[in-house]
């Protein structure tokens, strides 16, 4: 399957920096992508990239295996269509659904003069400006990876870097609907309940704007 990607924007500054909005998408093709994309990065062959999205859906198996926990059988989600991927970025299970929008930043932190802990904020802080656009504050939570309005989480995180290159994001709640969250423990966290931006204010989120917000904030922080 190939992945229609459509430029949101784009810098030529030093530190050039490329949008993509890929639509929406099946999560192995677009986990393809990510991983051709950091090799190319890698090498040197593109610049900074970021891709925005959405998934179709979907459950994620993380690193952590202690936090893969899935509520419901492999067979009855298949009966509803779906899909289940293991693979090795930060974290434990989590969700991916319409109306839920994604950004994968594929980004060289030694370009950027990044740590991997500085990288991980800004990533949170493109989900709290973000969500500030939409009258919602988000916040961190200690030693709770994701951003959190009280209790209830609204964004999830994981990350992966190789060879200084980053790939993997975050997952950002806004008009999905959150039953799927109920075939897993979200992140291996116990008791935790997931919100959205629509349950928050009642409104349904522009995602077309949303991305081109999203992409902006982007190249505020990386470009």
């Amino acid at each position: 399957m190939s992945i229609n990607k459509k430029i949101l924007t784009k810098s030529t500054s030093d530190k050039p920096l490329t949008v993509y909005d890929c639509g929406t998408t099946q999560y192995r093709p677009m986990l393809d992508l990510q991983l051709e994309l950091v090799e190319q990065r890698i090498a040197g062959q593109i610049d900074n990239t970021v891709l925005i999205l959405e998934h179709f859906p979907s459950l994620t198996l993380g690193a952590n295996k202690t936090k893969n926990i899935l509520l419901e059988s492999e067979e009855n989600l298949a009966d509803d269509k779906i899909d289940i991927i293991d693979i090795r970025r930060g974290g434990g299970a989590t969700a991916h659904n319409p109306g839920q929008l994604v950004m994968y930043p594929i980004l060289n932190l030694k370009s950027l003069r990044l740590g991997i802990a500085d990288y991980i904020r800004q990533l949170e802080e493109t989900g709290i400006q973000l969500l500030k656009t939409l009258d919602i504050t988000a916040e961190r939570s200690k030693g709770n990876p994701g951003l959190w309005i009280g209790e209830k989480k609204i964004a999830s995180l994981g990350v992966k870097v190789k060879r200084h290159v980053t790939y993997h994001g975050i997952a950002i709640n806004l008009n999905n609907d959150l039953s799927i969250f109920k075939n897993i423990v979200p992140c291996g966290i116990q008791n935790v309940t997931m919100t959205s931006a629509k349950e928050q204010t009642g409104n349904q989120v522009d995602i077309q704007k949303a991305k081109s917000t999203l992409a902006d904030i982007a190249l505020d922080l990386w470009a």
